[in-house]
């Protein structure tokens, strides 16, 4: 075994493969960018080496930058995490001709599946089934529009040599098709610089199961198990669990073997993943190979027991797979979920900024989180806008999804918009505890996920209100900490306005004479009590005590409790008496991006809804619509401009 590993990625995966060399009495060394020169994962590694500007391909993508930072520190192995160059066939030969260790699979296998045309072929000679489709090089537009039309509506569109759901989409209809290809073309080009696609028959309702494979220098190969990861969202995977539940112990043998003669037949080394489509019937598709370890893999580990970052160490160093396929067997079940700074009400929007408050639960065995930020850290529009992975683990399915609703409520997140809230909706929906999955279960209970957001509860504005004044008095660095509310022969009342989305509440904080404060709350007035300590708030509201985190950012006010949260603006009067008030006929930047189409020309007429704008902001496309029936007065950006959150994008008068 080397004794100095440098890992070429970051954040949550970073920090999951510091603690195992850690244990393995490893010498870890970090890279960063500027935008991660204070990031947890270069807290936590040994040493750590600066190799670039903040965005990707001039820091993380830059292979001569990391291996100039490996021979600077004297590591022997690279460890590319996932994402970045983890799936870059030049990069792994780099590293062999320095003289290196690439902790994954040879350049030739990763070659093989690197395209999904040619993988898709590979495997078709291996006689993996394959769902039938278009795999050729010929992508001319009239060609594609054809292929689709023999395979038949609907289709699917999806990046030849991309991951993730970027480049990917679903075409319902033929004349649809030459929109969706052109826009899928443009993300697969941007995210991976290569806009070949191919097309496949779209199967309606099929599980998304995939199976983690293993194999070593000596001729064995191994299969972990399978992972269901069918609950998506943009193609992109929210929930996973392993086992998958319910399937049929003959077919986990039969696409565990098919999974092995497809590393096998790529001539594989170390850990990777074959990711099948099966339907109801029993059959299963090949849909790709990821020639690295997977965001899901803690499942894995979890019903294993087995440390699969340990495994792709021994098996870099040149040794034999720990265990032989009689030896692994399941353990429970294990469920997780990712937590993405991202707005569930905004369309799934990655939100960018500072996590004002973070606490996750963390009960080993049976909770675990994998993350690369702290409380107080950035959320960068540079990269992934990932918080943390949560793992649960429990003897069968039903005390997992237990385990899980139970660690989701713990959970209590502030400063920006989080998907917290839409993650609980789906562990307590009575389908997900039945295991009725499929990669249409978002999408089918949208309206169960996704409701309309409810106004404040009597309950949050009262501990809003309390929390404010709580932590006035606590600080008596102002005269307002000194306040206590005394007033000769009377009792003194403060007016404090909230604002829950565009309703504002007033709320008159009534000092009484004997020490007691009463709120009042738009179900009428209330007598509270309470102890504010560190943000967290015990309050007495009328005869019920309630626990609730508090926490003040600015201009607003969160309450956090049972794993739910609630933001209020706190309204100053004054202090928005100068605004714009053209602002109203301007479309802005959701968040800092790039101009990648602009859709009409100003002074046309447009309709409410009609596609005006596309930016391209934190690895995905955001389409930018007309919010009313209008012309569009002004166009001051153009394909290829950088532009940043909060500018106006368009202008815009409504009829």
């Amino acid at each position: 075994m080397f004794d100095t590993l440098l890992i070429a990625n970051r954040g949550e995966i970073a920090c999951r493969v510091i603690r195992t060399a850690r244990r393995l009495g490893l010498r870890t060394v970090a890279v960063y960018s500027d935008a991660d020169a204070g990031a947890r994962h270069v807290a936590e590694a040994d040493v750590a080496v600066r190799i670039g500007p903040a965005p990707a391909r001039e820091s993380y993508l830059k292979a001569d930058a990391i291996l100039a930072a490996a021979a600077e520190t004297g590591a022997q192995a690279i460890h590319p995490g996932y994402g970045f160059l983890s799936e870059n066939a030049d990069f792994a030969e780099a590293c062999g001709q320095a003289g290196i260790t690439f902790v994954g699979p040879p350049p030739s296998a990763i070659r093989a599946m690197g395209g999904k045309s040619e993988a898709k072929a590979l495997m078709a000679a291996a006689g993996v089934p394959l769902v039938p489709g278009y795999h050729e090089a010929d992508q001319d537009p009239v060609r594609l529009a054809a292929e689709a039309a023999q395979i038949g509506f609907p289709v699917l569109i999806k990046a030849s040599a991309g991951g993730g759901g970027k480049g990917m989409r679903v075409v319902e209809r033929a004349e649809e098709f030459a929109d969706q290809l052109a826009g899928a073309k443009r993300e697969a080009s941007s995210s991976f610089g290569d806009d070949r696609v191919l097309i496949e028959r779209y199967l309606a309702r099929p599980r998304h199961v995939e199976i983690q494979v293993f194999a070593d220098s000596h001729g064995h190969c191994v299969y972990l198990f399978e992972r269901d990861c069918s609950i998506q969202r943009r193609h992109q995977k929210v929930v996973e669990e392993a086992p998958a539940p319910g399937l049929d112990p003959a077919i986990r043998k039969a696409m565990g073997e098919a999974a092995v003669a497809a590393a096998q037949a790529i001539g594989y080394v170390g850990a990777g993943t074959v990711e099948f489509l099966l339907d109801a019937d029993g059959r299963f598709y090949f849909m790709e190979m990821n020639t690295r370890l997977q965001v899901e893999h803690p499942v894995t580990e979890a019903i294993t027991g087995l440390d699969l970052v340990d495994w792709q160490l021994q098996v870099a160093a040149g040794g034999e797979l720990p265990l032989a396929q009689d030896d692994l067997a399941i353990n429970g079940a294990a469920i997780e979920v990712r937590l993405y700074a991202e707005d569930p009400q905004a369309g799934f929007l990655p939100q960018t900024g500072r996590l004002a408050h973070l606490a996750l639960p963390e009960a080993p065995p049976h909770v675990r989180i994998d993350s690369g930020v702290r409380q107080g850290d950035a959320i960068s529009v540079h990269y992934d806008p990932m918080i943390a992975k949560l793992i649960v683990w429990d003897r069968d399915r039903p005390a997992a999804v237990q385990r899980l609703r139970r660690a989701l409520d713990q959970a209590r997140i502030a400063g920006l918009a989080t998907n917290l809230d839409f993650l609980r909706a789906i562990a307590h929906h009575p389908a997900f505890a039945a295991a009725e999955l499929d990669t249409g279960f978002i999408g089918r209970h949208a309206a169960d996920l996704l409701p309309p957001p409810a106004p404040a509860s009597a309950d949050e504005v009262a501990l809003a209100g309390l929390g404010l004044v709580l932590g006035r008095r606590r600080d008596r660095t102002t005269p307002w900490g000194l306040a206590d509310g005394w007033r000769l022969n009377d009792e003194a009342v403060e007016m404090l306005r909230l604002a829950d989305g565009d309703t504002e509440i007033p709320v008159a904080v009534r000092y009484h004479r004997h020490g007691g404060l009463a709120v009042t709350t738009p179900d009428g007035p209330v007598e509270v009590s309470g102890a504010l300590r560190d943000g967290e708030l015990t309050a007495r509201l009328g005869d019920r005590t309630m626990r609730a985190t508090i926490v003040v950012t600015g201009e607003r006010v969160a309450v956090l409790r049972d794993g739910a949260g609630r933001v209020f603006g706190i309204v100053d009067p004054l202090a928005h008496a100068g605004e714009d008030a053209a602002a109203a006929d301007r479309l802005t930047a959701p968040m800092p991006g790039r101009v990648i189409a602009v859709l009409v020309e100003s002074g046309a007429k447009v309709t409410k809804g009609q596609p005006l704008i596309v930016l391209e902001a934190m690895k995905m496309e955001h389409t930018v619509a007309a919010p009313a029936d209008g012309t569009v007065t002004s166009l001051p950006f153009a394909a290829g401009d950088q532009v940043d959150e909060g500018v106006a994008l368009i202008g815009f008068e409504a009829a």
